[in-house]
């Protein structure tokens, strides 16, 4: 899979953090909740069975990712990363955690296996598989000229 640093360019190749292709833009909710976590990483794969990917969520449990298809063709991912509870008595030094919502979203290929897309979470590590649909092999048989 081929990724384009500057824009568009003209060739055909999939590109699935290309969020201009989806049909509505991103609401202002979207762009503070972008900001608020931004380190919400994702490494987006292809094989010939299928796309993957996987993002790092530590300190998340799986009740607070959300999963989800968009009209089949989006996929998303959510969630909160909440605040540490302030107490008081607490004297915080320094406090560099990222916290608030997130949201990713890319626009899945054509060939995706929609039914079958499975996710799960492991030791902070949110992992999505998208399988593709398997088209069959043409087979070509040899036609003998009379």
């Amino acid at each position: 899979m081929a990724l384009s640093l500057f824009g568009r360019g003209s060739g055909s190749f999939f590109d699935p953090f290309d969020l201009s292709l989806l049909e509505s833009g991103p609401s202002r909710q979207f762009a503070r909740d972008a900001h608020a976590v931004p380190n919400t990483q994702i490494d987006w794969r292809e094989t010939p069975e299928a796309q993957s990917s996987k993002a790092d969520l530590p300190g998340l449990k799986k009740e607070e990712v959300k999963v989800q298809l968009v009209d089949g063709k989006t996929l998303e991912i959510s969630g909160e990363r909440r605040k540490e509870e302030v107490h008081k008595d607490d004297t915080w030094h320094r406090v560099e955690r990222a916290h608030g919502s997130f949201l990713r979203r890319f626009r899945l290929p054509d060939n995706s296996n929609v039914e079958a897309v499975e996710a799960q979470v492991q030791d902070g590590v949110l992992t999505v598989t998208i399988p593709k649909i398997q088209k069959p092999k043409p087979q070509v048989r040899q036609i003998e000229i009379a």
